[in-house]
Parts: C-alpha cells; sequence; structure tokens
C-alpha cells in the first residue's frame, strides 16, 4: 500500500481521537510511573488527593460549559456558533475566577488544619483554576469541529512537557511535592498560551456574545454541570473516602490500580470524543431515529473492541502493576483490583453512551438524577466495604452495583424518547466492526 495513501486514510477523526486519547494515557501512565518510583507513598497519597479534589472542582467548569457548547456549536450557521463561543469563554472566565477566589479565605484556615495533603491542595488550587481556563475552552472547540488533529498536538504538549520537567527534577536530584506542583503550573500556563497564539481558541467570539445565548447555556448547562460533577465525585469517592478511612498508603495502592484503567479509558473516550458532535448535529435536524442508532453502533462496537482487552488484563495483572508501580507494588492488592475493575469494565461504553444520549436528547435532567442516585448508592457502599473489611477490595467490588443501576436507567429513560433498543446490540458491534475492518482490506487491495 502506498505510505502516502496510508497515511490519509489514518488521519480520519477516529484515528485521531485514538491517538490523542492513547498518547495522553500513555503520558499519564508514564507520569505516574515516574512519581511512583520518585515520591515516597505518603507523598504519593497528598499528590494524588490534590489531583482528585482539583478534578472535582474543575468538573464544575467543565460540567457547566462542555456539553452545552458542542450541543449548541455543532452543525450550527456560523453567527450561531461565533455566539456560542463567544458565550462559553465569557462564562469560563467568570467561573474560573470565582473558583480562584475561593482561594482566598481557605488561606486563612491553614493553622487550624494538621493534614498535609489539604494544605498542599488549599494553597494551589486557585492558581490552577486559572491557569487550565484556556486549555478546556480551546479543547471542547476543537472537540466540536472536530479538529482531533489539533487535541493530539495540545495533549502530546501538555503531558509530555511536564514529564520531561519530572525527568529533569529526577536528573538533578530536586523531586519534592512543591517543585512538582511549580512544574504542573508553569506546563498548564504553556499548554494554554500556545493555542491563544495559534489562534484556535475562538477567543475574539467574546465580543459577539448574546444575552439570550448565555442563557441558553446556563439553563443547560445547570444540569449538565451537575452529572458532571456528581460523575467526578462518583470517580474520585473511592480515593476520598479511602484516604480518610484507611490512608493515603492504601490510596496509593488502589489509585495505581485506577490508573492502569486507563487502557480501558483510552477507546471509550475517543468513540464518545467523535460521537458526540456527529450525535448533536443528527438530534439538531430532527432525526432522533439515527440518534439512537448511532448510540447502539457505537456501545455495541466499543464493548466488542474492549472484550479481548479485559481478558488479556485479567491474565496479565500482576506484571503491569509491577512494570508501573515498582517492586513495592507487587505484593499489594493492586493487581486484583484492577482484576475487579476489568470485570466490570464490561458495561462501561453501555453506560457511558447512555449519559451522553440523555444529555444530547436534551433530557439532562435524568442524566443528573441517574448520577445523583448512582453517587448515593457508591458512597453508601463504600462506607460499608470498608467497615466490614477494612481494605480496598470491598470498594472496588462495590462499584460494580453503581454501574449495573446506571445501565438499567438509563436503558428505561431512552426506551421512553426513542425508538431504540440494546436487543441485539452486541451483534452490531460485530458487524460494525468486521465493516471497517474488511472496507480496510478492500481500500488497502484497491490502491
Amino acid at each position: 500500500m502506498n505510505p502516502t495513501r496510508l497515511y490519509k486514510k489514518l488521519l480520519n477523526k477516529h484515528f485521531l481521537s485514538l491517538a490523542g486519547n492513547g498518547s495522553m494515557a500513555a503520558l499519564s501512565v508514564l507520569t505516574y510511573a515516574v512519581l511512583y518510583r520518585l515520591l515516597p507513598e505518603n507523598d504519593m497519597g497528598n499528590w494524588i488527593f490534590f489531583q482528585t479534589i482539583f478534578a472535582l472542582l474543575d468538573a464544575v467548569r467543565t460540567g457547566f460549559l462542555q456539553t452545552a457548547f458542542i450541543k449548541f456549536y455543532s452543525g450550527a450557521e456560523v453567527v450561531r456558533q461565533q455566539q456560542v463561543a463567544g458565550s462559553t469563554w465569557y462564562l469560563a472566565i467568570l467561573l474560573s475566577v470565582a473558583l480562584a477566589l475561593m482561594n482566598i479565605p481557605a488561606l486563612w484556615i491553614f493553622g487550624t488544619v494538621n493534614d498535609a495533603g489539604v494544605i498542599f491542595f488549599l494553597k494551589w488550587f486557585g492558581i490552577s483554576m486559572l491557569l487550565t481556563c484556556a486549555f478546556n475552552v480551546v479543547f471542547w472547540v476543537l472537540q466540536a469541529e472536530e479538529r482531533f488533529d489539533r487535541i493530539l498536538i495540545l495533549r502530546i504538549i501538555n503531558q509530555g512537557s511536564f514529564v520531561l520537567c519530572l525527568a529533569g527534577l529526577y536528573f538533578f536530584d530536586e523531586v519534592s511535592l512543591s517543585n512538582i506542583i511549580y512544574y504542573f503550573l508553569g506546563c498548564s500556563f504553556v499548554s494554554s498560551l500556545i493555542p491563544l497564539v495559534l489562534g484556535w481558541s475562538k477567543l475574539s467570539s467574546i465580543r459577539q456574545r448574546k444575552w439570550a445565548v448565555t442563557k441558553e447555556v446556563i439553563l443547560f448547562g445547570r444540569f449538565s454541570m451537575g452529572t458532571y460533577l456528581c460523575s467526578t465525585i462518583f470517580k474520585y469517592s473511592d480515593s476520598i473516602l479511602i484516604k480518610f478511612m484507611i490512608g493515603p498508603a492504601a490510596l496509593a495502592v488502589y489509585n495505581l490500580a485506577q490508573r492502569l484503567l486507563e487502557i480501558i479509558e483510552i477507546p471509550i473516550r475517543s468513540f464518545v470524543a467523535t460521537a458526540m458532535p456527529s450525535m448533536s448535529i443528527a438530534f439538531n435536524r430532527n432525526q432522533p431515529k439515527e440518534v439512537g442508532n448511532m448510540m447502539k453502533k457505537y456501545a455495541g462496537t466499543l464493548t466488542v473492541i474492549l472484550l479481548p482487552i479485559i481478558v488479556v488484563v485479567l491474565l496479565i495483572a500482576d506484571p503491569v502493576v509491577a512494570m508501573i508501580g515498582g517492586g513495592k507494588y507487587i505484593h499489594t492488592e493492586a493487581a486484583n483490583v484492577l482484576r475487579i475493575f476489568m470485570l466490570s469494565a464490561i458495561f462501561f461504553p453501555v453506560d457511558r453512551f447512555s449519559g451522553i444520549t440523555l444529555d444530547i436528547i436534551h433530557k439532562p435532567h435524568l442524566n443528573f438524577i441517574k448520577i445523583i442516585i448512582s453517587l448515593l448508592i457508591n458512597i453508601v457502599t463504600d462506607i460499608i466495604a470498608i467497615r466490614v473489611f477494612g481494605n480496598v477490595y470491598g470498594v472496588a467490588a462495590a462499584s460494580i452495583i453503581t454501574l449495573l443501576f446506571g445501565v438499567g436507567f438509563g436503558y428505561y429513560y431512552l426506551n421512553r424518547y426513542l425508538p431504540f433498543s440494546f436487543r441485539g446490540f452486541l451483534k452490531t458491534g460485530f458487524h460494525e466492526l468486521r465493516t471497517l475492518i474488511l472496507g480496510f482490506r478492500v481500500k488497502k487491495a484497491i490502491v
């Protein structure tokens, strides 16, 4: 096959989205592999705690604006797109400043807090919110425009620069939590500045914002923010409970297994990133049947792709944990926790796509209700598991109960609003994957 033809064929949105998520996941795993080796367990647990709570605050901004922006921007007229982009930038800046200002009164309680992880977070979360604002908005713009090539570049710059900084700290023997946060903030600033200079951000559209459009984003975003925030709390609630009920060392073990879930999250995030704009366009054009078919196709294909990955990880969990975490994590619970996660991962595609589809068909309140109930179930089962077993196994297993509830809830309500059914969705997935493979072979033979 002609290399030029192959190169052009690979430069499609699906491959670029997968490459972007894959590179991000690989660099993220590499980052944590380095940190696990450089930091003591307690310091590692405190860094994870900072990242966890920062992600919860960032969920307020991202949840409020990302889904609303993509929904209203995708497939719209140029003037409408400029108004949506301007309104989103305006709200993103206001939210970032408001969240950063929360840091000021928090600084006064330093003397009353004895937990090193909490003190570290209170010191740095405000400036972190400001320096990551532009990067987030640019990411949403590029996703809505399906410019996954640019997303790939930004992700490599953002995470790759941080890995290089960690390597420099190790080389000069300057590894500490303080130095790590300095470089984290520096890399965030550079990653935000580059797309602004290159003109990818649509920041100038802020002059074209309209109150009617801003209000529209706000009304939709109030539910999507609740959903995203609760979803993020759900994701990190295990870590928070483990940190305070068992300890930072146990959190480091549990988070190691969570980080390795990136193996599963790579294709899921890639499919979601490419599906959201396409499904939004179909819904905005009043094609509900097409929305249902796309949801079924994406969820089914993704499930089929994940099956062999799950089986392989179940078999090689121990050496993977040793490779990423190092020798001190070989005889911990990390490998078995990873196996529990893998068993539950088979339901991830259906759960994820049922959620975004509820948002796309303009039923964000139902997705919000779903995640609220899921969060409550997860917290209650986590606390019970920790009290009964006193280790991280029960916490991992409890997440399966929550996941099954989410799948059932999403399926029930989608059937009420879409000409849609999960019947035969695995068959659809096999068919779509087979079609993609055969199509690639035919084109290769023609070339």
